[in-house]
């Protein structure tokens, strides 16, 4: 998924551990176009910018897709886009989309089944919900790369993650180790991501690594971590020390959460539009790269050269990674 904001900020990826709980609030994001799906954003935001080498968080619907053309057409149809040093990661809870992308993958995102693109060098790609999709429901998620493996090869890895039966609950561990399910989906970083389902009025205690911080993205109503509050899409922020968490669902209905976390990203970066880099001038060569139609990027197949996301203008002033706290 492209960083589809008219102008976007500049973002250094960067984490700042907290006592307790710290709660990031997301902020709506249109996908463009006067029809787009709007999403909900908890990194990078303002008050927190990385959960370990995530450093970007996308909750979309559940959105009700009407037929093309018609009044609540709001699918995803995000044209070819550039990416560089990072790992987008894809996970559904409803709906389909048809993944393109230049180093000739042609895959389908279903709920339940982790798709993880590797940009490396340089990729672009094409997201589209296929036309028997009514209810759109997931989450896009990216990685950083770090500096010893950014300028790597691209590369594309599934995985189907078994549904593991929790008392309270249950987990799919789609990236590292949680409840004894190991991922065997390989990362550049120690990483965890997981999809957790709470049983009404339940509470799941979690075993994590105190080496690592974590994140956990609310796509129900309401979830206490650690006993603070957290209502739909907010994140709650545990920095590391911790070798437990736990996650209560005080509601009469199951609710959905997305955990993430990760060892505390060790490089300052900057990341602006569809790019991870860690100097303005290497930014800037991103984006001549993909205006003047490089062979970096590639071409995405089923698309005219015309049908591809233009990259915004550059601020007027110099890219500077914002140092880590």
């Amino acid at each position: 998924m492209s960083n589809l904001e008219k102008d976007p900020d500049e973002v250094a990826c960067t984490g700042r551990p907290a006592a307790g709980i710290e709660v990031v609030s997301a902020r709506e994001v249109p996908l463009g176009g006067p029809r787009a799906m709007f999403v909900r954003r908890t990194l990078p935001t303002r008050d927190r910018s990385m959960v370990g080498a995530w450093c970007f968080a996308d909750h979309y619907g559940p959105d009700e897709i009407g037929a093309p053309g018609g009044e609540r057409e709001r699918g995803m149809r995000v044209l070819p886009h550039p990416h560089t040093g990072l790992q987008t990661v894809s996970w559904l809870i409803d709906g389909e989309i048809e993944h393109t992308d230049s180093a000739g993958v042609h895959a389908m995102v279903r709920p339940g089944e982790l798709n993880l693109m590797s940009a490396g060098h340089g990729i672009s790609h094409s997201e589209v919900s296929t036309p028997d999709t009514t209810i759109l429901h997931g989450f896009q998620l990216w990685l950083a790369l770090p500096d010893s493996v950014r300028n790597g090869d691209n590369g594309f890895q599934f995985h189907a993650p078994a549904l593991i039966g929790l008392d309270g609950g249950s987990a799919r561990v789609f990236i590292g180790t949680l409840v004894g399910e190991t991922s065997p989906v390989d990362t550049a970083t120690a990483l965890l991501g997981a999809e957790l389902i709470i049983d009404a009025g339940a509470t799941l205690t979690l075993e994590v690594d105190p080496v690592f911080e974590h994140g956990l993205i609310l796509d129900t109503e309401r979830v206490l971590l650690d006993d603070t509050g957290l209502a739909r899409s907010d994140l709650g922020y545990a920095g590391p020390g911790s070798t437990t968490l736990r996650v209560h669902n005080p509601t009469t209905t199951p609710a959905r959460a997305i955990l993430l976390g990760g060892e505390p990203f060790g490089e300052d970066l900057i990341m602006w539009w569809n790019f991870v880099g860690r100097t303005h001038e290497e930014i800037a060569e991103y984006r001549t790269a993909w205006e003047e139609q490089s062979s970096r990027f590639g071409t995405v197949a089923g698309w005219s050269s015309a049908e591809r996301i233009p990259a915004p203008p550059l601020p007027n002033s110099r890219l500077r990674p914002r140092r880590r706290r």
